[in-house]
């Protein structure tokens, strides 16, 4: 039996779509892959810092194409993801599309009213949802999955930013020693006086 899946931008997503693309995420080394990767990348630019984003729900997706990657996210209606984090996204090169938009769910099966006469299934009732498609050039997963970003015309690697808290290196001052931390910590001072 095939299952449909959601392949016209929101239109097509529905609960049968969803649970078909999770199935599919869960069988696949390759997805499950570029799924761990697509959230790399969101997790490296701090998007679930922003309220409500790591509430969302992968609906469809990964579908990767030949210079991005793209997955749609769901969230109930009264959580919508702060949309300030899509500025973080759109600065490294990510597309990002919104919509207010309604999905069958199956009701809770109580007794025989609560299925489709004449079915074992239960009757759906639309829910209002949000549904964020994100699209991540291949580059950047490259790049972030590699230790190494380039944001505002700067490479930072970020295995030497890891090894920098790892050893302290943000409390020492600018020359490596005590003498330095205490030059610094008499600039704060006074600018904050």
């Amino acid at each position: 039996m095939t299952h449909k899946v959601a392949d016209n931008w929101f239109n097509d997503v529905d609960f049968v779509s969803i649970v078909s693309t999770v199935k599919g995420i869960m069988t696949s080394d390759g997805a499950i892959s570029m799924v761990l990767d697509f959230e790399r990348v969101i997790d490296e630019l701090d998007i679930y810092a922003f309220k409500n984003w790591e509430l969302g729900e992968l609906v469809q997706g990964p579908d990767v194409g030949r210079y991005n990657t793209s997955c749609i996210f769901m969230w109930p209606y009264k959580l919508m993801p702060d949309p300030k984090a899509v500025k973080r996204l759109l600065a490294v090169g990510c597309d990002v599309k919104w919509e207010k938009t309604k999905v069958d769910v199956p009701v809770e099966v109580k007794d025989y009213e609560d299925l489709v006469p004449g079915t074992n299934y239960p009757k759906g009732v639309k829910r209002e949802v949000w549904l964020v498609k994100i699209t991540i050039p291949n580059d950047l997963m490259d790049d972030i999955k590699e230790g190494s970003v380039d944001l505002a015309g700067s490479t930072i690697d970020l295995d030497e930013l890891d090894d920098a808290y790892s050893e302290d290196l943000d409390k020492q001052g600018v020359g490596g020693n005590a003498e330095g931390t205490a030059q610094d910590q008499a600039q704060v001072d006074q600018a904050t006086v």
